[in-house]
């Protein structure tokens, strides 16, 4: 069993209706991440993932199960887990450096303002953003204010990064420059991301474990897939690799079309052994020692066979 740096363990999220009533967002969902690897969560809208990520940072409670990290149960926010969200969230009076040094006081209080300033130029510098640290928010285009962003949250270094979507308000080119970035920092840092997306292709180039959900409410985790690609893939020539085209067709079949039927067509699905998939592997693989799952229907793809 490989370190589990994230444990999600059982979790749920129920909200009450009038009536006395309660609707289940997902339940008893457990998975689990390595130090320094890189999770991302697809699903349709409505199956929590934003609501998972919240309670990673600790800013929602599950209604029951609990959050590990680095062997602490989540009781609330913590600087160990820096948020990255779907707008910038920036503080518009305060300058690109203003903002990063912003966080880093509020991690280190004891420390100078030299020394606190120097700490936040080495981030600024990281995200490409030098000559650029005395602007406002409002004299930055909407990627350099996501860069500020990243900047701000890896300032604090924290344990975990984790990020809402934070491309998708973006345009082609400079979401394209974005991924490139955090991608080439968590592999120089070792910095361990989870994050949450629509975008299959990001996913793809991102990730090294895709977390699919089953549509909502009432959503559990289905499968996991461990990406097979090479760990020092490009963007320009990700598409030319063997398996890259079974990897993204499995899970666009998933999105299409088994997320709604999932619940009726797989009849032993047990939460606690959510099958991995491993594109291309021709031997049968088993999550967590688990014995259950259905058996593979997708060329290139091997997982367990149902138990008897």
């Amino acid at each position: 069993m490989t370190d589990k740096f994230i444990s999600i363990e059982g979790i749920a999220r129920r909200y009450p209706e009038a009536g006395g009533d309660q609707t289940t967002i997902f339940e008893d969902l457990w998975l689990s991440m390595s130090r320094g690897e890189f999770g991302c969560v697809i699903g349709h809208s409505g199956c929590g993932k934003t609501t998972v990520l919240n309670i990673l940072a600790g800013l929602d409670q599950p209604s029951e199960g609990a959050v590990i990290v680095d062997g602490q149960a989540i009781e609330g926010t913590s600087l160990d887990r820096a948020v990255i969200f779907q707008s910038h969230a920036l503080l518009p009076w305060r300058t690109v450096l203003g903002n990063v040094a912003y966080a880093v006081t509020s991690k280190w209080r004891n420390w100078d303002r030299a020394k606190v300033k120097a700490h936040a130029q080495k981030f600024i510098d990281l995200v490409g953003l030098t000559g650029s640290e005395h602007k406002r928010p409002s004299e930055l285009s909407g990627g350099m204010k996501q860069r500020v962003g990243i900047a701000r949250a890896l300032s604090i270094t924290p344990k975990i990064m984790l990020m809402d979507e934070p491309f998708s308000a973006l345009d082609a080119l400079t979401r394209g420059t974005l991924q490139d970035e955090v991608r080439r920092i968590c592999l120089e840092t070792g910095q361990t991301a989870f994050m949450i997306t629509h975008d299959v292709d990001e996913a793809i180039y991102l990730a090294d474990k895709i977390f699919l959900m089953t549509n909502g409410p009432g959503a559990v985790l289905a499968e996991i897939v461990e990406n097979p690609l090479p760990k020092d893939r490009g963007r320009i020539d990700l598409h030319r690799h063997p398996l890259y085209y079974a990897l993204r067709n499995h899970i666009v079949d998933f999105l299409v079309s088994r997320s709604k039927t999932f619940a009726t067509t797989v009849t032993d699905h047990d939460p606690r052994n959510v099958p991995v998939v491993r594109i291309g592997k021709p031997e049968l693989v088993v999550a967590a020692e688990s014995e259950h799952s259905t058996q593979a229907s997708w060329p290139g793809v091997s997982r367990p066979s149902t138990s008897s």
